[in-house]
């Protein structure tokens, strides 16, 4: 019986004993949120790969068609939510061509500026998150200090930081706070100086250079064939930005470059991201110099008034006048008064919310506001589709909106740009060292709520 146990063991196939699967994720500080990564290794090295999505998925979509069409603008800040005012115009840019409405010149460039910020904002993270899991801490601190400068900037204009909801369909929220252009230039000159240093500390570092160059190399075929855009498909030197190809709001009346790298690999995504920032701080400072000016906290009667002290007067019948009157609105609200209101916003009742003064002070007022939010009522776009896309931080952002003529959509879908690039994941990883697994996904820049949505 042993010699028979032992020939069939010998005539066996042999197993492997060199190869060993690995599971990165779902929850692993590397992977930028919850995703899950199978490779097999064959020593250090990456045979195979095999990426598992899904673990943050929220039904964005879904959620989207249960309400009326202002209700996802929360949602689209919790898709990209390191870049979140791209994701709030390039969802209210598709609703806005199912109306057929035009928004205002100034509006445009607002939306341009906060646009541009928001994207120094992602790449800024991107790299400082990726150094640091190479080991470049300092990187980390001095990119996070950078990105510190444009959040003020983002809380001045929306109220936060981060969960913005600034975009309202046909304009947006509120106007730029007292001396915001100062304010603007003067964190952008020092957002420079950090760049320069990062430049400084990681460009020509030995250790980063070697654990980047020639790493995760993506060819023009493979980010084409999977459909791949932004920063990673412009660093296999494809030219492609939707701001070029397609523009849109006024980014054809602006002058700005398409950083494109030459390789492919992760080195090359680095420089596109570095530089691309820079392209985003030039079209900030054109927008202000270009952007139409108009009056700005003009007060009529000649003294500000707060909204609460309108309201409280309005109670007791103390009328006359009001609707004359500029307000002070708390910070959440200031630049929504109706001195801002069409200088941003479209005048079209049918669409857009009312000034704060007409909502606290007329009855006509409240019953606009009212049947603007209420379920049931609110905006109606003809029947019919449409798909629009912006460039978003990691590439085209699109949204495809379906409406059936009533006031909720019928149809949501996000085209988010890490989606493609996550598909061909695969392609960059085998053949690596499993060391290099940190520094390319590191350059996808996956984010989970987009992903998933």
């Amino acid at each position: 019986m042993r010699n028979e146990l032992m020939d069939n063991v010998e005539t066996s196939t042999p197993v492997s004993t060199n190869r060993m699967r690995l599971s990165i994720g779902p929850s692993h500080p590397a992977t930028h949120g919850t995703v899950k990564i199978d490779v097999e290794l064959d020593g250090e090295t990456m045979v195979d790969a095999q990426v598992e999505i899904g673990y943050l998925h929220r039904a964005f979509e879904k959620s989207c068609e249960q309400g009326n069409y202002m209700h996802p603008i929360p949602y689209t800040d919790r898709l990209n939510y390191v870049s979140p005012l791209i994701c709030n115009f390039g969802y209210a840019q598709a609703v806005e061509k199912l109306l057929a409405i035009e928004i205002t010149e100034r509006c445009k460039y607002i939306r341009v500026i906060m646009s541009e910020l928001s994207r120094v904002t992602d790449h800024l993270t991107c790299i400082g998150a990726s150094a640091m899991e190479l080991g470049a801490f300092t990187v980390f601190l001095y990119l996070m200090k950078a990105r510190e400068y444009i959040y003020e900037l983002i809380e001045d204009v929306t109220g936060a930081r981060l969960t913005v909801s600034y975009v309202r369909i046909g304009g947006v929220k509120a106007d730029f706070p007292w001396e915001f252009e100062k304010k603007t230039r003067l964190a952008l000159r020092k957002t420079r100086e950090v760049l320069d240093e990062v430049d400084r500390l990681l460009t020509k570092n030995r250790i980063f250079y070697d654990r980047m160059r020639g790493v995760g190399v993506c060819t023009p075929e493979i980010a084409i064939q999977y459909g791949i855009t932004g920063p990673f498909l412009r660093s296999c030197g494809v030219n492609y930005d939707v701001r070029k190809v397609t523009p849109y709001l006024v980014y054809d009346c602006l002058d700005f470059e398409v950083p494109l790298g030459i390789q492919g690999d992760n080195y090359d995504r680095y420089l596109c991201r570095l530089r691309e920032m820079e392209q985003s701080m030039r079209i900030v400072e054109q927008a202000f110099d270009r952007m139409p000016k108009g009056e700005i906290n003009v007060d009529f009667e000649g003294r500000p008034m707060s909204a609460a002290e309108m309201r409280d007067l309005s109670k007791f019948g103390a009328t006359e006048g009001l609707l004359r009157r500029s307000v002070n609105a708390e910070p959440t609200l200031a630049g929504s008064e109706r001195v801002f209101s069409g200088l941003v916003n479209i005048p079209e009742r049918k669409v857009m919310l009312p000034p704060k003064e007409e909502t606290y002070s007329n009855i006509e007022g409240l019953m606009n506001h009212f049947k603007m939010v209420m379920t049931g009522h609110g905006l109606r776009p003809p029947k019919g589709e449409t798909y629009t896309a912006v460039e978003g931080a990691n590439g085209e952002l699109g949204f495809f909106v379906v409406s059936d003529g009533t006031d909720r959509p019928y149809r949501v879908r996000c085209r988010p740009p890490c989606f493609p690039t996550m598909a061909a994941l695969p392609h960059f990883l085998i053949g690596y060292s499993m060391a290099d697994l940190i520094p390319t996904f590191g350059s996808v820049n996956m984010i989970g709520g987009e992903l998933d949505r």
